[in-house]
């Protein structure tokens, strides 16, 4: 962006478009209300249009821009400090003026004052209606604090906002020599943190009264704001330094999001640190999340990720194409690579996965495999089950109720656990089941990497895993008659479903069907294609179990029986091979619900006839069981145990 002098290019020519805004329309306004990004600071041409641009408060620049207008002084009040003039006496440019205009129209000002609303009311009407030609305004910062609530004032709140809503209408222009010696009024100027937080009955149908918001710094604005807090780091020209200006832009783009006031901060951070310019992304990222140690920049992460590509598939059984593109992607995180081909793309989240296939292939452990691979304790994840978020309104349990609802304070669980801790693997289970408004609530956290709670904070996930799981693709509705006979329906499903996919495809025809039935979910059934985008060719399907994974699954579940066993009452217990031959075709005969399916039947035709029968008989310490048999006597399952 270029900033230009005021004085070339017409008036205020490079200010911010909302003090242009303002400026225009003194001659028709006569109050105003600001909201939105007041707290910040703004790019201010340079005073005589030499040098570069300024970095000032919204209390300088309004100043600065009412007195280019003939403003004499500029009265502050605010209910903490009182009223405040502006400029004092110690100004040097405009001496004892100011205060004499000041004290001419409003009397003996002490500084520091907190007026009743009753004297503030006649404060406003003094300057407003003055009795001689004095530009000047008054400014109520915080004025949201004025009233309890706006909906439901006090008799003296009612009493103050209803003698300035006469007032909009009954002001005075004034004329005074100068640049501008045409009738301009001495504004009110409300600073608000929302427009609601002032009676809707002042400013509703009232010509007299314009809101303005103030925005957050566009990237022309965080361009240009880097390039002035280069100089922090000893670079005074950027232009002639190509390393400087990557730098700089660099860090404008990071900083989305931010306000200039926070890239100031974040530049003291990088000082206070020792961080050089080209390392400013990394205080960026300090300064969102709160936190100095970075996982995803330990020596150690790559070597882990290396290892993984054995241990990974020893725990996630027959997956090999999803393991291996899983492992694929978190390369890609780990190099910080994730969404490179984008413009910006340092916001979003580090990892992005879209798990989908039938029930039991290792989904959810494939999700905590990631999680001890990157952060080393697999309970680091967090695991939202979206079958409890089906209703519209439950979208609040994530980012916390709007203000003025129950719970409000309280926050969301979702925010507030990655408020606490950004580093983590997030796991939404059965995406599908949400509710479609909770899921628009995902776009922005896949396109910009943050998240607003009910409370008006902003959460940050850039250094976040978020993995989506669901069963889509299964079944299908049904459309003819010859799709249902190419399919028959399982037992338990729908009339009208049909299944999709069958144990004995080939890898690329399920992971064709299962793509396909997510797309036409999000596209046809939701109508949000959007969101689909986002997720775009990270979405990981799972094949059915193979006999041969079906087997090894079984081992390792039946190991894990044998462990407990012996750790829980110090017993050994042996399977002989005809038992254990008949325990494994029972328990691998219906792939089709997958590993999960294994440990159901182990818990049926071993577990329970196994408790059964150690519960009846006085166990020995270093006593070895053995289960010589296993037969069905109907639906029970005994066990011949020596």
């Amino acid at each position: 962006m270029s900033i230009e002098s005021p004085t070339l290019g017409g008036r205020l020519q490079g200010w911010p478009p909302f003090i242009r805004e303002l400026d225009a329309t003194l001659s028709v306004h006569s109050q105003y209300v600001l909201s939105g990004n007041l707290y910040d600071s703004f790019l201010a041409p340079p005073l005589d249009g030499v040098g570069p641009a300024r970095l000032l408060p919204l209390r300088a620049l309004l100043w600065e821009t009412l007195r280019s207008s003939g403003a004499s002084f500029m009265v502050v009040y605010d209910p903490v400090d009182g009223l405040q003039i502006i400029p004092d006496a110690g100004d040097p440019d405009v001496g004892d003026e100011g205060v004499r205009a000041a004290e001419r129209l409003l009397g003996k000002v002490k500084t520091d004052d907190k007026p009743s609303l009753e004297a503030l009311a006649r404060h406003l009407a003094a300057l407003t209606r003055p009795e001689e030609n004095v530009r000047a305004a008054f400014v109520i910062d915080s004025a949201s604090r004025i009233a309890r609530t706006p909906t439901d004032l006090e008799p003296a709140e009612r009493d103050f906002f209803r003698f300035c809503a006469k007032l909009s209408r009954s002001a005075r222009p004034v004329r005074v020599t100068g640049p501008r010696p045409k009738p301009l009024y001495n504004p009110v100027v409300w600073l608000v943190e929302r427009p609601g937080d002032l009676p809707p009955w002042l400013t509703t149908d009232n010509e007299n009264i314009r809101e303005i918001t103030i925005p957050r710094p566009h990237l022309g604005d965080r361009q240009e704001t880097a390039r002035l807090l280069a100089r922090a780091f000893g670079v005074t020209d950027v232009g002639a330094d190509e390393t400087a200006a990557a730098a700089c832009d660099a860090f404008a783009e990071q900083a989305d999001g931010l306000t200039l006031q926070s890239m100031i901060e974040v530049t003291r951070l990088a000082k206070e640190r020792s961080v050089d310019l080209p390392d400013l992304p990394d205080a960026v990222r300090t300064y969102k999340l709160g936190v100095l140690d970075n996982p995803w920049s330990r020596g150690h992460l790559r070597r882990r990720v290396l290892e993984g590509e054995k241990r990974v598939p020893e725990r996630v059984i027959g997956q090999p194409q999803a393991v291996t593109k899983t492992l694929d992607i978190l390369k890609r995180a780990v190099l910080g690579l994730s969404g490179a081909q984008a413009t910006r793309s340092g916001s979003r989240p580090r990892g992005v996965l879209f798990f989908a296939g039938p029930t039991g292939t290792g989904k959810t452990e494939l999700a905590k495999a990631i999680t001890e691979l990157v952060f080393g304790d697999e309970s680091a994840y967090l695991r939202f089950d979206m079958s409890e978020f089906s209703g519209e309104g439950s979208g609040d349990r994530l980012i916390g109720s709007p203000p003025g609802y129950v719970g409000h304070e309280a926050g969301g669980e979702l925010t507030n656990a990655v408020r606490e801790d950004p580093f983590r693997v997030i796991l939404f289970d059965e995406i599908e089941k949400a509710h479609p408004r909770i899921l628009d609530k995902f776009l922005q956290i896949l396109e910009d990497g943050r998240l607003t709670d009910g409370r008006g904070n902003t959460v940050h996930f850039s250094e976040s895993i978020l993995i989506f799981t669901s069963n889509l693709g299964m079944y299908v509705p049904g459309r003819d008659l010859t799709t249902r006979d190419s399919f028959p329906q399982a037992p338990h499903a729908s009339p009208n479903r049909v299944q999709n996919i069958t144990p004995g495809m080939t890898y690329d025809e399920v992971e064709q069907r299962i793509k396909g039935a997510v797309a036409d979910h999000f596209t046809e059934v939701l109508n949000r294609p959007e969101l689909l985008n986002r997720f775009g060719d990270n979405i990981v399907v799972f094949d059915f179990i193979s006999d041969e994974a079906a087997q090894k699954i079984f081992d390792l579940q039946f190991a894990n029986i044998c462990r407990r066993v012996t750790d829980e009452h110090r017993l050994r217990l042996v399977v002989k091979g005809e038992a254990l031959t008949t325990l494994r075709a029972w328990c691998t005969e219906e792939l089709d619900k997958g590993g999960r399916g294994i440990g159901m039947a182990l818990e049926s035709v071993f577990v329970n006839p196994l408790a059964r029968a150690l519960f009846d008989r006085e166990l020995t310490p270093d006593e070895e069981i053995t289960v010589t048999g296993i037969r069905r006597e109907g639906s029970i399952v005994h066990l011949d145990i020596q």
